[in-house]
């Protein structure tokens, strides 16, 4: 049996632990992998901070500004099963479908209500691809951060949590 891959978020707050799941998101994960590899969230925010929903990130500096070139958007996977529950890490999106690149979120609640339940834009899902494993403490005190309105962006920290980088771990 194989062991799911780990990797390390490390952050101004402290680092913390996912587990990803190749064997239900398989294009989810190759695609998260890619970003990691290629250092491509180091230096970024969480952008979006929403107490007892989500922690969003992987796509904008403190400035607000796309850090570097996007790969192309992904399948979306929503449909593998895994729910939107506390601790789950999964796959931000616009209002298509098929658009998710490099931002993910991590879920603050049983959000249940991002989980697949129809063929429609608003009703198709958000892919959960991994679960925070260990320090879901740190994602929690992000949490706390109080927001604020910036560059037309709702939902900002006030003071910005820089990702320093997501690298792949041994597992834990």
């Amino acid at each position: 049996m194989t062991k799911n891959p780990v990797v390390e978020v490390k952050t101004d707050l402290g680092s913390f632990y996912i587990e990803l799941f190749p064997d239900k998101a398989p294009i989810t994960v190759e695609n998260f992998l890619k970003y990691i590899d290629a250092g491509f969230y180091d230096g970024l925010i969480f952008h979006r901070i929403i107490p007892g929903f989500v922690v969003q990130g992987g796509g904008f500096d403190e400035n607000m500004n796309y850090k570097k070139p996007l790969y192309p958007p992904i399948k979306n996977e929503a449909k593998n099963g895994l729910r939107n529950s506390y601790g789950t890490v999964a796959m931000a999106r616009t209002t298509e479908i098929d658009s998710a690149t490099s931002q993910f979120f991590i879920n603050l609640a049983e959000n249940y209500q991002l989980d697949h339940q129809g063929e429609t834009p608003d009703t198709y899902g958000y892919a959960v691809f991994g679960k925070v494993i260990e320090g879901m403490k740190v994602v929690e005190w992000i949490a706390r951060i109080p927001t604020t309105s910036k560059m037309g962006f709702e939902n900002v920290p006030i003071h910005p949590v820089k990702i320093h980088y997501i690298k792949r771990v041994e597992n834990r």
